[in-house]
C-alpha cells in the first residue's frame, strides 16, 4: 500500500452488517470510492480497509469492506486515507504476484521504486483509439484459422465447469510470452488459490515470469476485494501501454466472478435485484472495466477472458452482457471434450469479427468458410449415419464425412501445459502451416491416411511420420516365420 497520510480526518463506525459498514464523519464527508482504514489505532493487524460506495446524508457514508471484518465494532475510529484504492505501477512489478492492495503474495522483497495510481481510471477517448485491425496469432490452429483474435481486442472463452478454460488460457500465456516481446498480466478473479500457485510455478519453470505480472482476488476473499481486483490489474496494464508503449496481454480468469462479486456487493448495499438476481448496474459496471481494454496509438491491451457460463446456459445475463463487448467468442463444448477433441472448441458455435476477407485475406477467409461448411454438413449427416449407417450415404456425402472427420482431428493440438498429463510434446503451429494443412485435407490429399494419423499433431507434415510409425508397429509385432 502507498504511504499512509496520518493527518487525514477521522470518523467512527456506526453500524456493521457483514461486509457493509456505516461510518459517521462530523466534518468533511469522504468522496465516493475513497479508501477508509479501521483498526490501525486499535491494534488490528492488518487493518480493515473499506471503500465508500454511498453517501447516506451530510454526516454518514456507507462502505463495503475489502478485507474480512472480524474484530470490527461500533465506535471504532475510522481514518480517511484521502484517496481511492491504488495499485503499484513500474518495472519493479514484473515477475511478481499481488493482491488487490498491491501487496506481494510471492514472499519476495518489499516493493521499491514504484508509483501508486488510482484503480479508477477512465477509458481512452475515441480520438486516442487506433483504427487499424490486426490479427493476433496464438499458435493454436483452430483459433488462428477459424476464430482469429484481434490485437487490442477482447476475446471470451465461454464454457461451463471443467471444459478447459483455464488450460487454454495458460497455453496462450506460454505461447504468447515466449514468442512476442510484450508484457503479460494475469488477473485471477474469485479463482481457487491452488490455481494461482500452480500457474506461478509453471510460469517460473517455463522461464516467462520476467515479463509477467499476476494479480489475484481469491475465492475466499470478500466480494469488495474480488470486485476491485480487475481494476487493479487494468491499472498496471495501462501503465505498460501508455507510459512504456508496450503491447500487453491481459488474461482474466474469470470475468463471471467479477459480475458475481458485483451482484454480492449490490445485494449487500440493499439495491433492488434485476433479472435472475443480478445487480441493476451490471451493464455499467462491466462496460467500465471492458472499455479500458483498447488499442491506442501508443500500444495495445489484448484481453482474453474466461467466462463461466452458469449451467451451460448462454442466455444467462452475465454471458449475454459479456458477448456484446467481445471481438471473438470462443465457445468450449462439453460434448467435444467428451469425444477427446482438445482444445474442446465448438467451431460452429464460436465466432470472430476478424474473420472477414478485408482483414485476414481472401485465401484464409475461403479456407475458413469451406471448413465451416464441411463441418456443418457433417453435423446434419450425423443423424442419418446414426440411424442407417455410412452405407446409405451417397459417394459425395461419404467424401464430406471423411473430410470433416479428418479436419476435426487435425484441429486438435497437444499443449505445452498438459505435457505431464498426456505424454505428448506441446506444439505451436504458425498460421500459414495450419492453413496449408486444412487446405490439403479439403483437397482430399489425405484420403488414404487413417484418421488417427491426423489426431494430436502440430503441422500437417507430422501426419506422414505418424502414418509410417502406425504401419511399422503391426509389422514389428508379427513373429519371424509366421
Amino acid at each position: 500500500m502507498p504511504p499512509a497520510n496520518h493527518s487525514s480526518p477521522t470518523g467512527s463506525v456506526v453500524a456493521v452488517r457483514g461486509s457493509v459498514v456505516d461510518v459517521r464523519f462530523e466534518h468533511e464527508l469522504p468522496a465516493i470510492h475513497t479508501l477508509l482504514e479501521v483498526g490501525s489505532e486499535a491494534g488490528l493487524h492488518p487493518p480493515i480497509r473499506l471503500e465508500v460506495l454511498e453517501q447516506l446524508d451530510r454526516f454518514q457514508v456507507r462502505a463495503i469492506a475489502l478485507t474480512p471484518t472480524q474484530g470490527l465494532a461500533r465506535g471504532m475510529a475510522v481514518r480517511d486515507t484521502g484517496g481511492p484504492l491504488k495499485a503499484p505501477v513500474g518495472d519493479a512489478i514484473l515477475s511478481r504476484m499481488f493482491d488487490v492492495f498491491g501487496q506481494p503474495l510471492d514472499h519476495g522483497p518489499p516493493l521499491t521504486q514504484v508509483e501508486w495510481r488510482s484503480v479508477h481510471g477512465a477509458p481512452p477517448t475515441l480520438a486516442q483509439l487506433s483504427t487499424r485491425s490486426e490479427v493476433f496469432e496464438t499458435g493454436i490452429k483452430i483459433i488462428d484459422v477459424l476464430l482469429p483474435l484481434e490485437r487490442g481486442g477482447k476475446a471470451g472463452l465461454f464454457g461451463g465447469a471443467g471444459v478447459g478454460k483455464t488450460v487454454l488460457l495458460t497455453e496462450m500465456i506460454h505461447n504468447m510470452i515466449g514468442h512476442q516481446q510484450g508484457v503479460s498480466i494475469f488477473c485471477g478473479i474469485g479463482e481457487r488459490c491452488r490455481e494461482g500457485e500452480e500457474l506461478y510455478r509453471e510460469m517460473k519453470q517455463a522461464g516467462v515470469l520476467p515479463n509477467m505480472v499476476m494479480v489475484f482476488g481469491q475465492m475466499n476473499e470478500p466480494p469488495g476485494s474480488r470486485f476491485r481486483v480487475g481494476h487493479a490489474a487494468l491499472t498496471m496494464a495501462e501503465y505498460f501501454r501508455d507510459d512504456e508503449h508496450r503491447d500487453v496481454l491481459l488474461l482474466v480468469d474469470n470475468i463471471f466472478r467479477f459480475l458475481q462479486a458485483g451482484m454480492e456487493v449490490s445485494g449487500l448495499m440493499g439495491q433492488m435485484p434485476s433479472r435472475l438476481g443480478y445487480q441493476p448496474t451490471m451493464g455499467t459496471e462491466l462496460a467500465g472495466l471492458e472499455e479500458r481494454i483498447a488499442n491506442t496509438d501508443s500500444g495495445a491491451i489484448t484481453s482474453i477472458q474466461a467466462v463461466y457460463v452458469p449451467a451451460d446456459d448462454f442466455t444467462d445475463p452475465a454471458a449475454v452482457h459479456t458477448f456484446s463487448h467481445l471481438s471473438a467468442s470462443i465457445v468450449l463444448s462439453r460434448q467435444r471434450a467428451s469425444e477427446g477433441f482438445y482444445p474442446a472448441i465448438d467451431p460452429l458455435g464460436s465466432s470472430s469479427k476478424m474473420a472477414t476477407p478485408g482483414i485476414v485475406g481472401e485465401r484464409h477467409y475461403a479456407i475458413a468458410q469451406e471448413i465451416r461448411r464441411t463441418l456443418a454438413e457433417y453435423g446434419e449427416l450425423k443423424d442419418v449415419i446414426a440411424m442407417l449407417g455410412m452405407e446409405q450415404l451417397s459417394a459425395k456425402d461419404r467424401a464430406v464425412v471423411a473430410r470433416a472427420r479428418r479436419l476435426e482431428r487435425f484441429l486438435t493440438q497437444p499443449f505445452y501445459t498438459t505435457e505431464a498429463f498426456t505424454g505428448l510434446k506441446g506444439k505451436l503451429v504458425p498460421l500459414e502451416s495450419a492453413l496449408l494443412g486444412c487446405e490439403r485435407i479439403l483437397n482430399d490429399e489425405f484420403q488414404k491416411y487413417s484418421e488417427s494419423a491426423l489426431y494430436m499433431i502440430g503441422s500437417i507434415d507430422e501426419a506422414d511420420a505418424k502414418r509410417a510409425a502406425q504401419e511399422k508397429a503391426p509389422a514389428e509385432k508379427v513373429p519371424h516365420g509366421a
